[in-house]
């Protein structure tokens, strides 16, 4: 297929570049430089995500927040000034699900399909071609574009309608954010204790407590890796999008809530670029202990 690919930051390059490998005429477009690796894959650079519209029958998306999917399909020099009828447009960014339904009708109107594909699984995930991928959209596109998706991930599941795959991703990082709460907690309060937090994770990763998160961010807690494979800035925009949907519901996320304040925390100390991994330093803080001490 020809694609156009706009957004190629930590996720979107490798993302890109397994489309490339396989074979697809790769249309990219990045707000700054598209990286060199992808362009040694054969994929072509354009100016604008309308020339990236013009030539691709897909066009997928992979930007950071609401408003950026909002400019790149409604922007000046945006998909929908370039978009042909019967494509399909594929937003693989975590955004509203409320707004995603009226992005969804406004390309609709155009003559084109919208999926909202939201990914889990981060920046490993998206080098191993191993994301799982929420959709949200018509199944006859959904099927149309389930081949490409396997190129990408490996749990791929149209969860329903449009918006319905934005709110599965919200769903996914109340989970996330929740655990690596639990996490942090359970190695601050081992270390404190005086165990050894990496042979407690070793022993935890055998019982009912495993859990990936247990895995990989309790491993960075340890270490102290925090290079960011998801941001905590990303991480409260997400959580904030989970916050606000609840009051539309009337619902209590009070948890949800909790591990906001501690990413906010975190982030009052100029972290808000680590790894939400790091929330466990503001665990620490209130614990005057670190887990690797």
């Amino acid at each position: 297929m020809k694609i156009g690919f706009i957004g190629t930051g930590i996720m979107g390059t490798p993302m890109a570049g397994h489309l490339a490998d396989k074979g697809h005429e790769v249309y990219a477009y990045n707000r700054s430089s598209v990286p060199d690796s992808l362009k040694k894959k054969g994929i072509s650079v354009v100016s604008s995500c309308k020339e990236a519209a013009e030539k691709a029958e897909l066009v997928i998306i992979m930007v950071p927040d609401t408003p950026h999917v909002e400019e790149v399909l409604f922007g000046k020099n945006g998909v929908a000034e370039g978009i042909q009828k019967g494509s399909i447009v594929v937003d693989m960014s975590s955004i509203s699900p409320v707004e995603t339904k009226v992005f969804a009708a406004r390309i609709n109107d155009l003559g084109c399909s919208y999926l909202d594909a939201p990914v889990s699984g981060g920046q490993i995930g998206a080098e191993n071609a191993s994301l799982t991928i929420m959709v949200g959209g018509d199944p006859n596109a959904f099927d149309k574009v389930l081949p490409v998706f396997q190129l990408m991930g490996q749990n791929i599941t149209r969860v329903g309608g449009n918006g319905d795959g934005q709110t599965c991703k919200v769903a996914n990082q109340i989970i996330v954010a929740l655990t690596i709460e639990a996490v942090g907690e359970a190695l601050v309060f081992a270390s404190k204790a005086g165990a050894d937090p990496a042979k407690v994770r070793q022993a935890l990763m055998g019982g009912f407590a495993s859990s990936k998160i247990l895995e990989v961010h309790g491993e960075r807690m340890i270490n102290r890796t925090f290079d960011p494979g998801f941001r905590i800035n990303l991480h409260q925009k997400d959580l904030n999008l989970a916050l606000s949907n609840a009051r539309a519901l009337q619902i209590s996320l009070p948890n949800t809530a909790t591990a906001q304040e501690l990413f906010n925390a975190v982030a009052a100390q100029g972290d808000s670029g680590l790894d939400h991994s790091a929330m466990v330093l503001a665990l620490e803080k209130l614990a005057s202990h670190p887990v690797n001490d």
